[in-house]
């Protein structure tokens, strides 16, 4: 659970229950925004109608408002989902007074289910209603599915004698996997700065966090991750270009609450007992480094060994193996759960008893740590075990 969340200048946010799948909590959000936005969505081929009307739209013009959705991801719903989706976006236009592709709009959910305009359509008055500049933890709740807990990170520092904040929430927990993730972020920030600059810090900063996680290999049709500055003249820095002094503290700055939003995501990964980082250093490239991190935490004999706790180093040695590197001299490798060696010379290591390896796997947080003996290169990725509560979340998912 979060602490105090920071507003930020030129930020007001409502939330209210349309009761798109359920009637506890609320489901609908709204961001009102008054500054510049970037953002990075999924790759998926099947992307939801959300996606890619907020692509068009952030093509075209700075957005004022985002309209958010849970318990229905309006994915896989064709040409009636856009429209569904624009239908909704005209009801905001029309309540507020601005243009429709000034509205990015944003989904999460069952995919395959038409959107329920009506709901949203009523439910929009009363999260205008609502809206405040400390609206920050009830957005973090409104978005979530099957999350068990909200997630937000709230970050002071200063650069250049001046106090910057960056704030955001997430929400996800399955259907994880890079490019991005069955995630949603939106991540604000009191400096001000042109689209370009941001979609840069953007890109880097996910880069290095969203899209090094894993929970279940799935990538999903609804990702998207915003950044959004300022241009409200609060005092606060201003950085013009990818050049100017300020912009890689920033960066720096933006990717740590990445990096935190999207650990709490495998903290909070679906039925996850283990929290696992994957360190594969010694690679001849970084890409290489990946490869071998992805297909050890992609493997269910991995997954499930950890949930166990149970120190069967073979599998880990298994998939580092059927990486596919070219001249891979397995004797060069070494393998080590938190600081105790497994593997060396090829097998066994020969310092290494079972009751270390069990009491490592004992622990809520392991490390792994692959040295490939072949380069410079090294990678890190995050990602979670695979229990039985997973399985029975998924299969019970649309009940």
């Amino acid at each position: 659970m979060f602490t105090s969340l920071n507003p930020i200048a030129g930020i007001k946010i409502g939330t209210a229950c349309a009761e798109i799948k359920q009637t506890q909590h609320d489901d609908l959000t709204l961001f009102q925004l008054q500054g510049t936005c970037a953002a990075v969505f999924t790759r998926n081929a099947f992307c939801a109608a959300p996606v890619t009307i907020a692509k068009q739209h952030l093509a075209s013009t700075n957005p004022r408002f985002l309209l958010i959705n849970s318990g229905n991801a309006n994915a896989g719903t064709g040409e009636q989902g856009i429209r569904d989706a624009l239908a909704c976006c005209q009801v905001l236009a029309d309540l507020t007074g601005c243009a429709v592709n000034e509205i990015l709009p944003f989904s999460t959910g069952v995919i395959g289910s038409p959107l329920p305009v009506d709901k949203i359509r009523t439910a929009l008055p009363i999260a205008l209603a609502n809206i405040e500049t400390k609206g920050w933890e009830k957005a973090a709740k409104a978005i979530m599915t099957t999350d068990t807990v909200p997630k937000a990170v709230s970050v002071q520092q200063h650069i250049q004698g001046k106090t910057i904040t960056v704030t955001g929430i997430c929400k996800g927990a399955g259907m994880i996997k890079p490019d991005m993730a069955t995630m949603l972020a939106f991540i604000a920030t009191d400096v001000t700065a042109p689209k370009t600059v941001l979609q840069a810090c953007l890109n880097q900063a996910v880069n290095r966090s969203f899209n090094r996680i894993t929970i279940d290999g799935d990538t999903s049709t609804n990702d998207a991750c915003l950044l959004i500055g300022s241009d409200k003249d609060n005092g606060s820095l201003s950085i013009d270009s990818t050049e100017h002094p300020a912009y890689e503290p920033f960066c720096q700055i933006v990717t740590e609450v990445c990096i935190k939003l999207a650990q709490a995501i495998v903290r909070d990964g679906e039925g996850a007992t283990k929290f696992i980082t994957i360190s594969v250093e010694q690679g001849s490239s970084e890409q290489e480094c990946l490869n071998v991190a992805y297909t050890i935490a992609h493997s269910p004999l991995v997954k499930t060994a950890f949930f166990a706790s149970d120190p069967n180093w073979g599998r880990i040695l298994a998939a580092v193996g059927r990486t596919g590197l070219e001249n891979l001299d397995i004797n060069a490798i070494q393998i080590y759960l938190d600081d105790i060696c497994i593997v060396e010379n090829g097998g066994m290591a020969a310092s290494y008893t079972e009751k270390q390896g069990q009491t490592v796997m004992a622990k809520p947080e392991i490390q792994i740590r692959v040295l490939l003996g072949r380069g410079k290169s090294q990678e890190t990725i995050w990602t979670s075990d695979l229990s039985y509560e997973y399985v029975r979340i998924n299969a019970e998912y649309r009940t």
